[in-house]
């Protein structure tokens, strides 16, 4: 499909409002709730982000596609975004690594664009009236059909869609030879965070998210890493539970994003839905261990409540624009877990620290 001839394409919010642009990509229609990301960069690794399932992505840039797609530069197997928005579009790249263009890319998996919106305003308006649910089209234009398919499509809260992304069967990654193992849950994990387990000399095997703290423990892992992922962490009981399983076995646990949550719901804290969420890789975090900042990367629609912190536990990182919980650690044993995603890749590389002391641990 050439789309340098625009076809009409349409934003349709919960609200009932209406934003018109061009469709590209797959010429059909897709619906999730919406959200935006502020990244200047690394639009590829957000697109198959598995955290992003289930959800429209607004890119904030004004330019998707100039530098096409990379065979390396992906956090799973696929795109994982239910579908997309930008302001400008292009299916040509100059980047002479590239495989692809993003056009390709986004029709071969089958998902849908919308281009040419004014994404400030967009933006603008979710950020005043919050999540929603959205359709994108570019083949339903009547408002008494997509009424009708908005009425369909579920909430984010009370969501789970880890399974829909979690790893099928167990499997062994990184140097053979390595001294320390770590068992890695997998939620929904991106494959940047394997890597920067890999890269410090560490044998992972990453574990389906049904499987039993007996099965994983049967490895003779040095330690636990509970993933990111998709969804809503109220709805995960049964990892709620393995994880008060691990904390009471004296287990060393880094939780990352929904790992985080669901270690704040074993340790009896509560998770909420945000009004926006934070998707990008310009929010500033405090280190209060260190007293230094930090810019990280972030993607996420829920947060632990700072009410009723347990007296064990403690607050070791905090979002600087709204004050949120971004990092957590259990005083008296070696379990932690942050909001963001230290990874970050394409960056910033700030808190990639904390895999070091994570592995420095075990």
């Amino acid at each position: 499909m050439k789309y340098n001839v625009p076809q009409k394409g349409i934003v349709y919010l919960q609200d009932g409002t209406v934003f018109e642009g061009f469709v590209a990509g797959k010429i059909g229609t897709c619906t999730g709730e919406i959200c935006f990301n502020t990244a200047m960069t690394g639009y590829q690794e957000t697109f198959t982000d598995p955290s992003y399932l289930g959800q429209i992505l607004v890119m904030n840039t004004a330019h998707i596609g100039n530098y096409g797609v990379h065979a390396e530069e992906v956090e799973s197997g696929g795109i994982k975004i239910a579908g997309m928005i930008c302001r400008n579009f292009s299916d040509k790249y100059s980047r002479t690594a590239a495989i692809d263009s993003v056009q390709a890319y986004f029709e071969n998996a089958g998902v849908t664009v919308v281009y040419g919106v004014d994404t400030r305003a967009l933006v603008r308006h979710i950020r005043s009236c919050g999540a929603m649910n959205a359709i994108i089209s570019g083949e339903v234009f009547d408002t008494a059909e997509l009424q009708k398919i908005m009425a369909a499509i579920p909430s984010m809260e009370g969501l789970e869609l880890s399974s829909k992304v979690s790893v099928r069967e167990a499997y062994e990654t990184g140097p053979e030879t390595a001294e320390k193992k770590v068992a890695l849950l997998d939620l929904g994990v991106k494959e940047n965070i394997i890597r920067c387990l890999t890269e410090r000399d560490v044998r992972v095997k990453v574990f389906p998210m049904n499987t039993s703290l007996a099965e994983m423990q049967a490895w003779n892992p040095d330690g636990y890493l509970i993933s990111n992922g998709p969804g809503d962490p109220e709805t995960l009981t049964g990892i709620t539970q393995l994880l008060k399983d691990m904390i009471a076995a004296d287990l060393k646990i880094f939780g990352i994003c929904l790992g985080h949550q669901v270690l704040g719901q074993a340790l009896g804290m509560e998770t909420f839905k945000m009004f926006n969420g934070h998707r990008g890789i310009n929010h500033p975090i405090l280190n209060h261990v260190t007293g230094k900042g930090e810019i990280t990367t972030q993607n996420h629609g829920f947060a632990i409540k700072k009410e009723n912190i347990p007296a064990h536990v403690e607050i070791t990182h905090s979002h600087l624009n709204d004050g949120t919980v971004a990092g957590i650690r259990i005083k008296n044993k070696p379990v932690f877990s942050v909001q963001y995603h230290p990874e970050a890749s394409a960056g910033p590389h700030d808190s990639r620290y904390l895999f070091d002391e994570f592995v420095a641990s075990l």
